[in-house]
């Protein structure tokens, strides 16, 4: 028996719709098994995936801020050895005299104010005229340096520091003489800084002199308190890192070894080169004075406490250990030497009890030192609080001379020993 076609006019045969209906049913469930597996996915690698875009973000910035530094680094670096270069305190022509550096400027003297300070601010003046006195040195055959400007004190120092030396109180407090307070700056700048910048441009001009003669003596300098960013104890530039800092891109010096024997710490430098590995720190101080840093006492790489009441022998023996160590340990190729006479008996601020010859015998063994190896050496003043120390200074360079430590020049067709 035939059955007609069940039809629909104009629409598909049933089992058609049928089908789509199973194919729809079946594309439904299989879309509802990606989603789940899908979000089963994303709920197991949500964490990962989040770990690691914060990961790659954060290094991302750490990079973005670590090159920003680096960038920043490489920048002031730039602007220091262009500074350095465009520099004039090399510039005075020392070909035909003596490498020993002073200029009239040195001294300090207003109004009987530097008396209210222990430290003797004509020292620098009576050294020379003990000299030329007994025939060690003619006024003609000294090296008269250049002030150190701004840039030049900018190579170590802040905008920011040398900007508060433009408030007198600031001032006060650095070379601790509390009347200069009261003072108007400019009068300050003329009388107080400017002899110290004089003094600034002697040391960072003696290490060219050093390289090129084997050694040179700044009369003055030494200011060993002062840092790039703070001065303090009468220090108020830094001379032994500018002198330093010019020596490694003017004179191509890569490796520098700072012996500071003033009977305090020299925490200036010692901030300033703490991590520098080409300056080696060799610093012989008495632990129970100023400037009491610890922080600084960290980057000393030979550290030689030598307590209050020390005497000559017990401090002579210490030093030749020192050296022998020093001498070991590193390689210079230039020797910044600060010979303060405040290890002297009687002193009222070292503390320490050291014979005048005792303070000859010091220097004579540093010299020696340098000497025996060949190391160009420069030698600054720094503290002595009595009278009796320009005196001590300037018999320890006549003995230098005859003992041959430091070179004769000839000058004007005479020997000047010195």
């Amino acid at each position: 028996m035939m059955f007609p076609l069940l039809t629909l006019s104009h629409q598909q045969p049933f089992w058609t719709f049928r089908t789509h209906r199973v194919i729809a049913n079946t594309t439904e469930s299989t879309r509802n098994l990606c989603k789940s597996t899908l979000y089963l996915f994303l709920a197991l690698a949500t964490p990962f995936i989040a770990y690691r875009c914060f990961n790659s973000s954060t290094m991302f910035w750490s990079s973005s801020s670590s090159s920003s530094q680096s960038a920043n680094k490489i920048d002031a670096e730039s602007l220091r050895r262009q500074r350095i270069n465009s520099s004039k305190l090399y510039q005075p022509d020392a070909s035909s005299k003596v490498p020993v550096i002073y200029s009239s400027y040195y001294d300090i003297s207003f109004l009987g104010i530097e008396k209210l300070h222990p430290f003797d601010s004509s020292k620098w003046g009576r050294i020379c005229r003990f000299l030329m006195s007994e025939g060690y040195l003619e006024k003609n055959s000294i090296v008269d340096p250049l002030e150190a400007s701004t840039e030049d004190l900018l190579v170590v120092h802040t905008e920011a520091y040398l900007n508060s030396l433009k408030n007198s109180v600031n001032v006060a407090r650095i070379t601790e003489v509390p009347p200069v307070a009261m003072l108007p700056n400019w009068l300050v700048q003329m009388k107080v800084l400017y002899p110290f910048r004089r003094q600034v441009g002697g040391t960072v001009l003696a290490a060219k002199l050093a390289k090129d003669r084997g050694w040179a003596i700044n009369v003055g300098g030494g200011f060993h308190h002062c840092s790039g960013g703070r001065g303090g104890g009468f220090c108020a530039y830094a001379d032994i890192s500018l002198c330093i800092h010019f020596a490694f891109v003017r004179l191509n010096i890569s490796r520098v070894m700072i012996i500071d024997l003033d009977a305090h710490q020299g925490n200036g430098h010692e901030m300033d080169f703490g991590n520098d590995e080409r300056v080696y720190i060799l610093d012989m101080y008495n632990p129970g004075i100023y400037p009491f840093d610890m922080t600084a006492r960290n980057y000393i790489n030979q550290k030689v406490e030598v307590v209050t009441g020390t005497t000559t022998d017990e401090y002579l023996k210490q030093l030749d250990k020192a050296l022998a160590v020093a001498g070991s340990n590193f390689a210079p190729e230039l020797i910044v030497y600060n010979a303060g006479t405040d290890i002297l008996d009687g002193d009222p601020l070292g503390g320490l009890k050291v014979s005048p010859d005792g303070v000859i015998q010091r220097d004579e063994k540093v010299f020696r030192f340098a000497r025996e190896r060949n190391i160009p050496i420069v030698m600054v003043t720094s503290g002595g609080y009595m009278k009796t120390s320009a005196r001590v200074i300037a018999d320890s360079i006549i003995n230098l001379s005859k003992k041959g430590l430091i070179e004769t020049k000839v000058h004007s067709g005479r020997k000047i020993m010195i």
